[in-house]
């Protein structure tokens, strides 16, 4: 086979560096083929100098010449060829590595194994060592609300067909796993890998066609429907068993598990979202979750084979089959005479029968609501349990029970998102105030209360906010109606500032229709996002619970309000630092604020996929998060490529939803102990948080900067890639706030720099040393989870940074390069030493070895396609941004620099 050699892991898996080299040959093979051996040599001298430069660092200049006389001026689409080699590689490591996970997770669960860590069985074990008896444990379970929620902000927007064959990979390699498999088994194995790998060489990695909120719809749609809707009654089962091992304990399962989605719903700077794509998400879930319930019924009815005379049945059982006969004759006939005498058989056609009726509104067989189905699937369950049925089709049974309580008859709630800009411009048209926006929140608060109560009602107007959003609450009442309550998900206000923002929701959605009996049926969630707004948001919720018409409102909601954090915004807004602090307190005075109202708070986090905004693992993040902020509930947001390293591969998806749900059981039965230290801790960190964000801003607030950004990043080309329905700017480039979170941190990670994980970091604890004392930081470092958890996600940030590429990069802004490159380097070095000083380490990463490992030979591979793309971003940005050859050569090096980083925006 030609060989495209593959890194030397550094790891005792020898399973995983197998499997890394196996692919690492068939890359090389598949390169020959649809290339040329020549090119597979090009490749491989390409490299071996990446490794030298490298290896031998200390004695070369900072970019080997050889290198980068290798990836000048060539024509485009060799270039791009290039970039698509390395990439392939990257796919082929990445792969190896989630299929070692499962193979990991297959060790553990051999008999005689400790549990893995982070398991259900580990995280109740480790409970009940902390003193939780079973009944405590079953009482939070009960209150136990774990949802993800799926955005459409793709960084990493994978075509459906290229994620079918990296699944058919992920597929042969498990298959190996099996040591009973024949020669001629595993040959074949290897061929369907081959030919997986070369038919994605011959797809390319994106649609050329910007995707429709549709397009986007159906990519998070082959997530929820496939991998994470098979794998759900495993998660159940999955717990159940940890409750049997650990505390003999055999109880029915309350519902723990839900999923929410933005696609459709998140009209927030994208003007291809409204009231039509509401109700197209809506009905295009509904239709797929039916169909899936179909196919499910399908299976139950052939396995459900039971006949009369050899089984008995629950009287129940016999009445609901005789009342569907007569009540549903339709449905009857579905029923074959030779299965007359088979009453599981005939009973699960008919409810078929009604499924398929279900989505059509006007067929009066169809059900009303997800609860009559599982009645009539927990009445088959009963009366197969009570007649010796459990291990012949009940535990079948109880799968497809879990999933309808999971999904019901929408899938996954629809969420909805808007700026409270644009609901101000639409009031002010409503009342005819043209001075709507500049009027201070205590005022325009009383002005709304009458609406928002419904004592007055607004007039109609043309003006094009008004009309829309009118539209989106009418489309709202409507699905609620036609898809159930649990259909509709929050109402999420971006850049919430004050109360106003959120009555101005309450009159908004009367205005539109959105009316029950005990008023606006909404569950409405203030976004806090910069830096300010959180520290702002105590006043805000404080004034809401004031207010008597928003205290009635929330009164028919159970008295429980929805807070949305933002991490990207306010990393963007202040840096990390000042954006990791500014949440810590904000939940921490959220949460008082709410006890002193008897308000019962839920936070909503928005997390992205890089340490930038927020993307961390799930343990540490929930056991460093505020005592009580948790309590038993988890939403989130999953977005870009977290959304496939999650959920992409079924036993991945499996183990990250048993994490999660065992992260939150232990947040909020055991959380971390109070520290009498913690008061000090936190003056100290108001101030480090202070004197960070001063850091950062003065370089974002610099004269210049934003040129200097445009110019010394790939944001141009970001731009212009076909990644998401959205606009990647809010308004006019005015500053840096008018920029995207996701491309704002994406561009930083394609230059390698990555300021948007660290900058401002070092200033601060320099300072902090300064008039604290590095012992003082050190103790913090070593004794408080919140600001340990926080520096070592900024060291896994810093040790994926490359400065002597940044340069390369900076070096395209001309002039600007010396203004603010130095700044740059110089803040990377004062970060790096102090982060380095309170672990007490040498090195990065000095703890995490596989990490450091993994990162140091991955950066050699991806060194290639970064020289490429700084080479190809002077040469297309010469040619006026227009030269298409170039463009599309960028986007395969922004792809690749992707997949090799494993973190974008």
């Amino acid at each position: 086979m030609n060989q495209l050699r593959s890194p030397e892991f550094a790891l005792s898996e020898a399973p995983l560096r197998d499997d890394v080299r196996r692919l690492g040959a068939m890359v090389g093979d598949m390169l020959a083929e649809q290339v040329s051996p020549d090119f597979l040599a090009e490749v491989e001298r390409v490299r071996i100098a990446a490794i030298a430069r490298r290896q031998h660092a200390e004695q070369t200049q900072p970019l080997s010449p050889s290198l980068a006389s290798l990836l000048t001026e060539l024509t485009p689409t060799h270039a791009e060829a290039l970039a698509r080699a390395f990439a392939s590689y990257f796919q082929a490591v990445n792969i190896a590595e989630r299929v070692h996970r499962i193979r990991r997770r297959r060790d553990y669960q051999r008999e005689g194994r400790a549990p893995q860590p982070e398991s259900l069985l580990d995280v109740l074990t480790q409970l009940k060592v902390q003193g939780v008896q079973a009944d405590e444990l079953l009482d939070w379970l009960m209150r136990l609300q774990v949802e993800p929620v799926f955005t459409a902000h793709p960084t990493e927007a994978v075509r459906r067909s290229l994620l079918e064959k990296e699944q058919a990979i992920v597929r042969a390699l498990v298959d190996n796993f099996d040591p009973t498999r024949t020669p001629q088994e595993r040959k074949e194995d290897d061929d369907r890998i081959f030919m997986a790998l070369n038919a994605t060489w011959q797809t390319a990695e994106a649609s050329p066609v910007r995707p429709s909120v549709q397009d986007e719809h159906h990519h998070v749609g082959f997530y929820l429907a496939n991998p994470i809707y098979r794998i759900v009654p495993a998660l159940y089962e999955s717990l159940a068993d940890a409750l049997q091992q650990v505390y003999g304990v055999a109880v029915p399962l309350p519902r723990l598990l839900s999923f929410a989605t933005w696609v459709g719903g998140d009209m927030d700077g994208n003007p291809n979202v409204g009231a039509d794509t509401i109700a197209a998400s809506l009905a295009t879930q509904r239709t797929h979750v039916l169909e899936h319930y179909q196919a499910d019924v399908a299976g139950l009815a052939r396995l459900l084979s039971q006949t009369e005379g050899r089984v008995a049945l629950d009287t129940s059982l016999v009445e609901r089959l005789a009342d569907y006969r007569a009540r549903f004759p339709g449905a009857a006939a579905q029923v074959r005479p030779r299965h007359a005498d088979m009453p599981y058989r005939s009973l699960l056609t008919m409810i078929g029968a009604r499924l398929q009726a279900t989505d059509d509104d006007t067929h009066l067989e169809g059900y009303t609501s997800a609860d009559e189905l599982l009645d009539d699937l927990k009445l088959i369950a009963a009366s197969l349990i009570d007649h010796r049925g459990l291990y012949a089709g009940a535990y079948a049974i109880q799968r497809l029970i879990w999933r309808v309580r999971s999904f019901g008859f929408h899938m996954a709630r629809l969420d909805v998102r808007q700026d409270s800009r644009v609901h101000d411009e639409a009031l002010a048209a409503l009342l005819n105030e043209a001075g709507w926006l500049e009027r201070d929140p205590v005022a325009r608060i009383e002005r709304l209360r009458p609406y928002a109560s419904g004592e007055q009602s607004f007039a109609p107007s043309a003006e094009a906010n008004a009309v829309a959003l009118h539209a989106v609450f009418a489309t709202l009442h409507d699905s609620r109606h036609r898809y159930g309550a649990e259909a509709v998900g929050l109402y999420i206000i971006s850049m919430a500032r004050s109360a106003a923002d959120v009555l101005a929701v309450l009159a908004l959605a009367r205005y539109g229709g959105l009316l029950g009996q005990t008023g606006v049926p909404l569950d409405i969630a203030p976004l806090f996002e910069t830096v300010d707004d959180l520290s702002n948001a105590p006043a805000t919720l404080r004034a809401l619970f004031d207010d008597p018409v928003y205290r009635r409102h929330l009164a028919a909601r159970g008295n429980r309000q929805w807070v949305m954090l933002g991490y990207s915004d306010s990393g963007k807004d202040g840096g990390t630092l000042a954006s990791r602090w500014g949440l810590q307190r904000a939940q921490v005075e959220l949460l008082a604020v709410a006890g002193e109202a008897d308000i019962r708070l839920s936070f909503f986090h928005g997390r992205g996929g890089s340490a930038s905004r927020g993307g961390a693992r799930i343990t540490p993040a929930l056991m460093s998060s505020p005592r009580g902020s948790v309590a038993g509930v988890l939403r989130v947001t999953e977005q870009g490529e977290v959304i496939h390293r999650k959920y992409g591969i079924r036993a991945l998806a499996l183990r990250n939803l048993e994490q999660t749900v065992g992260a939150v059981l232990r947040a909020s039965l055991r959380p971390r102990t109070p520290d009498p230290r913690e008061d000090s801790w936190r003056e100290r960190m108001n101030a480090l948080a202070a004197n960070s964000r001063q850091a950062y801003r003065a370089l974002v607030e610099r004269e210049g900067f934003i040129d200097y950004f445009r110019a010394a990043t790939p944001i141009d080309v970001i731009e212009r890639m076909t990644l998401g329905s959205r606009p990647s700017r809010r308004r006019s480039m005015r500053g840096v706030e008018d920029l995207r979170a996701i491309p704002w941190v994406f561009a930083w990670t394609q230059c390698r720099s990555i300021i948007t994980g660290w900058y401002g970091l070092g200033a601060a604890l320099e300072r902090g040393v300064a008039d604290y004392g590095e012992a003082a930081l050190i103790e913090m470092a070593r004794d408080w989870p919140f600001f340990a958890n926080m520096l070592d996600d900024v060291e896994m940030v810093l040790a994926k940074c490359d400065l002597d590429i940044a340069e390369a990069f900076s070096r395209l802004a001309g002039p600007l390069h010396e203004s603010f490159f130095s700044l740059i380097h110089a803040e990377f070095e004062r970060t790096r030493h102090w982060l380095l000083r309170l672990k007490g380490g040498d090195e990065l990463l000095h703890d995490n070895r596989r990490l450091a490992v993994s990162i140091q030979l991955r950066n050699p591979y991806i060194d290639p396609m970064s020289l490429l793309q700084v080479d190809l971003l002077r040469r297309w940005r010469a040619s006026g941004e227009q030269d298409e050859a170039l463009l599309a050569a960028l986007v395969a090096c922004v792809n690749g620099v992707s997949q090799g980083l494993q973190n974008t925006g």
